[in-house]
């Protein structure tokens, strides 16, 4: 089936959206992630502006040991990129004085990063500051301002004077627009600052060095995310199938004392057996269909998506383009990823409707789903995003998540298949 859309309708009834409670806590979430993510910044910012200084003033006389604070910063500022799911791989090599420097573009775009991030994120960094503590002291404003002297009862910032209780009204809708822009403009500023970072700290297109490091990095993802599945296929057979058949052996074993002197105890021994046989031989598929859907190989991509939508627990859109079969390892990668973000929005999203799309180009598969749920998601959550990030990143391809406080979210990969 290609290029049509079709309506995948679930027999479950449609969940509500989230209680008022929880789409508030999911907001305060988020915007304290932000709020992390901004302080975080701060301190490096706060860094990159004094080394933006020196460096201004007497880098010329100091090239190296100046150059070396900057590659040291920026590894830093990596680091910290990296504790959000955004992993930036550190250069081979580093230039060590003003000529190198010069020719060298991963230099070039870390003092590119100092200039900015020294400058603006200083600026986002007070302000990530100022908002949250403007806002408690105005919101706070009626309960203590009558306690202060004359004249000293002033919002923040000290616009005006209060002197009498006609004037709180205005300092607590001050403290609201305050705490608004916290929990609206946080997230919004967190994420520009370090989608700027990724770009700037991240390898160039002309640079092969630093694209050999990000493969060998993902490569090394793909590896140890191939050794946890060869894990968890290692526990679900120990724990479910091994110890079912452990137990039909044990209940044959007793099925055959009992043979002579017990008809009875017998036959419940064998049920009991053949219970256990059959709940074996259950998992063992389970298990079997984990590693490479069947649905993969019988039915394509196509039929695997829509398969999928079939068994979602949220009412669930498809508009499916796949012409032609792509590599096993594509379409494995594809359908994992529409599988996890499906789980994500059953579990996680209290969405009503779900689309996905699914299209291939000529060089490449493209996927997306979007969830109507209250958005908040986030990678460091542990919600498996982390997992599809590193599985299309192992096949060269592209992952974007886009999920604002109040939905909607969007999960979108692109994975490269050839001509």
């Amino acid at each position: 089936m290609t290029g049509q859309e079709v309506r995948v309708s679930t027999s479950s009834r449609p969940r509500p959206r989230g209680v008022p409670a929880e789409r508030v806590m999911s907001l305060l979430r988020t915007s304290g992630r932000a709020l992390e993510q901004l302080l975080g910044g701060f301190g490096t910012a706060l860094l990159a502006l004094g080394l933006l200084i020196w460096a201004l003033v007497v880098g010329v006389l100091t090239a190296r040991p100046t150059l070396q604070a900057l590659h040291a910063l920026a590894d830093r500022e990596r680091a910290r990129l990296g504790r959000w799911g955004l992993e930036v791989p550190v250069p081979p090599r580093r230039a060590a004085g003003l000529r190198e420097a010069w020719r060298d573009p991963a230099t070039r775009a870390e003092a590119a990063w100092l200039a900015r991030h020294g400058v603006g994120g200083t600026v986002v960094g007070f302000l990530a500051v100022l908002a949250p503590l403007s806002a408690v002291q105005d919101l706070t404003f009626p309960l203590w301002w009558w306690t202060l002297p004359d004249g000293w009862a002033s919002p923040s910032p000290a616009l005006w004077v209060v002197r009498d209780w006609s004037g709180v009204p205005a300092v607590v809708l001050l403290g609201a627009a305050w705490a608004a822009a916290t929990v609206v403009l946080g997230p919004v500023l967190a994420r520009r600052q370090l989608r700027l970072g990724r770009r700037l700290l991240g390898r160039s297109d002309g640079d092969l060095e630093l694209r050999v490091v990000e493969l060998a990095r993902t490569r090394a993802a793909a590896l140890d995310a191939h050794v946890a599945e060869l894990r968890r296929i290692e526990r679900s057979l120990h724990d479910g199938a091994q110890n079912r058949i452990v137990a039909t052996t044990v209940l044959m074993g007793a099925a055959r004392r009992s043979l002579a002197g017990d008809p009875d105890t017998t036959a419940r021994l064998l049920d009991q057996a053949q219970d256990a046989a059959e709940l074996a031989l259950a998992e063992l598929r389970a298990v079997v269909r984990s590693i490479l859907p069947p649905v993969l190989s019988d039915r394509g991509l196509a039929g695997a998506v829509h398969g999928l939508a079939a068994a979602s627990a949220v009412p669930c859109t498809v508009e499916v383009d796949v012409p032609v079969r792509s590599p096993a390892s594509v379409e494995a990668t594809v359908y994992s990823m529409v599988a996890e973000a499906l789980t994500n929005v059953a579990r996680h999203s209290g969405a009503t409707s779900v689309h996905v799309v699914v299209r291939r180009h000529p060089d490449r598969v493209h996927a997306l789903v979007r969830d109507d749920g209250r958005g908040g998601a986030d990678e460091a959550g542990g919600t498996g995003l982390a997992g599809i990030r590193r599985r299309v990143e192992a096949m060269d391809g592209t992952w974007t998540l886009r999920s604002p406080a109040g939905g909607p979210t969007e999960v979108e990969v692109v994975v490269p298949c050839g001509s």
